[in-house]
């Protein structure tokens, strides 16, 4: 492979005992993304320029305010909002307004957009941070593919971690579909399926014991592994760590 091979981030991922290694490994890249874009680099030309085209989406706004540094924060949001007003500028004044016709109103919302509301959606769709987040998660995929491939222990891996959630299953299993071959398909698929589902079984049935843990007739009996099942059950279905306290700077 041309790219980085990120063995040692998806070794450490898979060994983790994380509901999901790809939720562990995208939360540390999404501090390591913060921690770089609000450090010395918010300074450095390039990297502001990337970050004026960019933008940030709501959430990573959000954890950058949370982060701290004013100062960066400042200098970010300053050039930002001076790209936004030349082109939101250039957008109005080109605009022309025309009423829709007949055939406009039975198109979907976004075909039928004006130039300025379109051009605004187009720079919403942008985010440094998950860009950064992105281009290394997909080298991460193809580093799970190369490792089936040419490491003959690292399903044994996979099977001892605690599987996937169902966000980042569906990416896997994309990727193993277009990567490997019918003999690797072949070993890969039946133990992914097999792990996804114990592990769902193992989360219901958490959360199902968490339930009956507040019937009064189960008050006295033992919380089992359910004390947080909350919080893991939302991991297990959506992605991500919603019980993480607040990203704040170390400083």
């Amino acid at each position: 492979m041309k790219e980085k091979l990120y063995t040692i981030e998806l070794h450490d991922a898979l060994v983790s005992g994380d509901e999901c290694p790809f939720c562990w490994l995208e939360r540390k890249l999404e501090q390591a993304a913060i921690e770089f874009v609000l450090g010395s680099s918010y300074m450095e030309s390039d990297t502001r320029d990337q970050t004026d085209r960019q933008g940030f989406c709501r959430k990573h706004t959000k954890m950058m305010y949370d982060y701290g540094n004013t100062l960066g924060n400042a200098w970010i949001l300053k050039t930002r909002m001076k790209h936004l007003r030349e082109g939101l500028k250039q957008q109005m004044e080109a605009f022309s307004p025309e009423p829709a016709s007949m055939f406009d109103r039975w198109k979907k919302k976004e075909e039928t957009g004006t130039s300025v509301g379109n051009w605004i959606r187009k720079e919403e769709c942008g985010c440094y941070v998950c860009s950064r987040i992105d281009d290394t998660y997909r080298r991460v995929l193809d580093t799970f593919l190369y490792q089936v491939k040419h490491e003959k222990d690292f399903l044994d891996l996979v099977r001892q971690s605690k599987g996937f959630c169902i966000h980042h299953f569906a990416d896997l299993v994309d990727a193993c579909g277009r990567g490997l071959g019918k003999k690797e398909q072949d070993q890969v698929f039946p133990l992914l399926f097999d792990q996804m589902n114990r592990e769902l079984e193992r989360i219901q049935g958490d959360i199902d014991w968490l339930i009956e843990k507040y019937d009064y007739v189960n008050q006295d009996k033992d919380w089992k592994n359910s004390r947080d099942a909350v919080q893991r059950t939302m991991q297990k279905i959506t992605g991500g760590h919603p019980a993480d306290p607040v990203f704040r700077s170390r400083k």
